[in-house]
């Protein structure tokens, strides 16, 4: 996480390879989508709610928060999203941006008896959790930016530090990282208590940066000797069902070089997924590894709040975000890609829905996310396309609906004849967005097992094929 207020950082936008000259476009394109051929399972799309964030929505008045939840997590009405990235505190208090710690005082040592605390909020996300699962949630990432600060070398949650007792570090308060296993383990079975399973857990947040904030440093090889105590800790809470994420690096170039590491060190089989922001590199190909992988972190952080789809092709436009969308799932075969937060209040991009007062403003990001979220549900199987000049995307949904997800970022509209290999539908529906539509339904033009149809310029749209 880049933390706006506390440190002031730029965003590194990362160049969209393969984004076509707007100024030209073909006047029709012959589309197949093939699905004997296969990729990736998608797991979804979401945001986090973290460092107090969750609290914005927790104050709105009842209409409007009750408005704003579905927005995020409504697949009729909203986004769609599918899966909510929990924040692990190690604050002692929740002062400011704060997220507080289930042990704040330093129990006496590693080998001490622990002393949690659990106030049955955290921070706001314990609510968002409850609602999200109500609007049919079911993945839910609880990832620490650190460890309580007497569990590291530098004695603080800020300014980075180790872990005491991972490869190379060593404290004079002892070997910190059974206690911290512990730990996770033990805000696991808080959420579990207030009906919310945690499915994924990770312990860092771009381990190769030293924030003023919550952070953690950490090399491949040193997260393996904490991955080597985490996973027997979980299996002896009965809690193997959780599956390790790591690593969350700043970007995918850096999480290229941890995975390696991970290899190296012999803990692959251990995790479940590859995780990796998109700050300092997109992710623009597959990292080498067996497991899947998710982008969970990225927003443009700078620039003032922007809510269109498309002006000029600059940073916070909707399009621009569903092509980063697009490229991640098509050439790195991210199985998620998650934004940084969904609401929260501010005058810049790092949020999907800006909150000020009583009132609150949605940024066309969100309906790039819909278009994703809502047409590649959880468990659907990525599918072969082939021909035109778009950025197309074919989804073989676990309900037998398959989706098919036209990008047309020329200035041009473009006729679209669209026929499947492999599939046969009754019908098809269609939903656009654009600069004057959120997600809007349009006719499909189905006719004999092909779709006919003509997509907007600079416009977004899914067609629903049913089974």
């Amino acid at each position: 996480m880049r933390l706006l207020g506390i440190l002031a950082v730029t965003a590194i936008v990362p160049v969209i390879a393969g984004w076509p000259d707007v100024s030209r476009r073909q006047a029709s394109a012959t589309i197949t989508v093939d699905v004997t051929k296969k990729f990736q399972t998608m797991d979804g799309f979401g945001f986090a709610e973290a460092f107090q964030r969750a609290n914005v929505i927790v104050n709105l008045p009842a209409q409007q928060q009750q408005e704003v939840l579905d927005l995020l997590f409504n697949a009729t009405s909203g986004a769609g999203a599918t899966i909510l990235r929990i924040g692990i505190g190690s604050s002692p208090d929740s002062s400011s941006d704060h997220m507080n710690s289930i042990q704040p005082k330093n129990p006496g040592g590693p080998n001490a008896s622990p002393k949690y605390i659990w106030d049955g909020k955290d921070s706001g996300q314990v609510f968002v959790a409850k609602e999200a699962y109500a609007r049919g949630v079911r993945t839910f990432y609880a990832n620490a930016w650190s460890a309580p600060g007497y569990m590291k070398t530098n004695e603080n949650e800020n300014n980075g530090g180790y872990l005491c007792g991972v490869t190379g570090q060593t404290c004079s308060s002892g070997d910190w990282k059974q206690a911290f296993a512990n730990y996770l383990v033990q805000y696991i079975k808080f959420y579990q208590s207030e009906g919310i399973n945690i499915t994924h857990l990770g312990f860092l947040n771009e381990p190769e940066f030293a924030p003023s904030y919550a952070g953690m440093l950490s090399s491949g090889t040193q997260a393996a000797s904490f991955i080597k105590v985490l996973s027997p800790t979980l299996a002896a809470a009965n809690l193997s069902s959780v599956g390790i994420n790591c690593c969350d690096s700043e970007g995918w170039g850096n999480q290229g070089t941890m995975t390696s590491q991970l290899e190296s060190a012999v803990v692959e089989s251990l995790l479940s997924t590859i995780t990796s922001h998109a700050y300092t590199s997109g992710p623009n190909s597959p990292v080498n590894t067996i497991k899947r992988e998710w982008q969970t972190e990225n927003a443009d952080l700078n620039g003032a709040w922007q809510t269109k789809w498309y002006s000029n092709g600059g940073a916070g436009e909707g399009m621009r975000w569903a092509s980063h969308i697009h490229f991640a799932i098509v050439n790195a075969n991210c199985s998620a890609y998650l934004y940084w937060i969904g609401l929260q209040t501010g005058a810049t991009n790092s949020k999907l829905i800006s909150v000020s007062g009583s009132t609150y403003s949605v940024s066309k990001r969100l309906w790039a996310f819909a278009q994703f979220a809502r047409g590649a549900r959880p468990g659907a199987v990525r599918v072969g396309t082939s021909g035109g000049s778009f950025s197309t995307s074919a989804y073989l949904n676990a309900d037998g609906t398959l989706s098919v997800l036209v990008l047309n970022t020329g200035s041009s509209a473009s006729a679209v004849s669209i026929g499947t290999k492999g599939f046969n539908g009754p019908k098809a529906t269609a939903w656009v967005t654009d600069n004057t539509r959120d997600y809007a339904a349009m006719s499909a033009g189905w006719k004999g097992g092909v779709v006919n149809r003509t997509v907007p310029s600079r416009a977004m749209v899914s067609f629903i094929l049913s089974p």
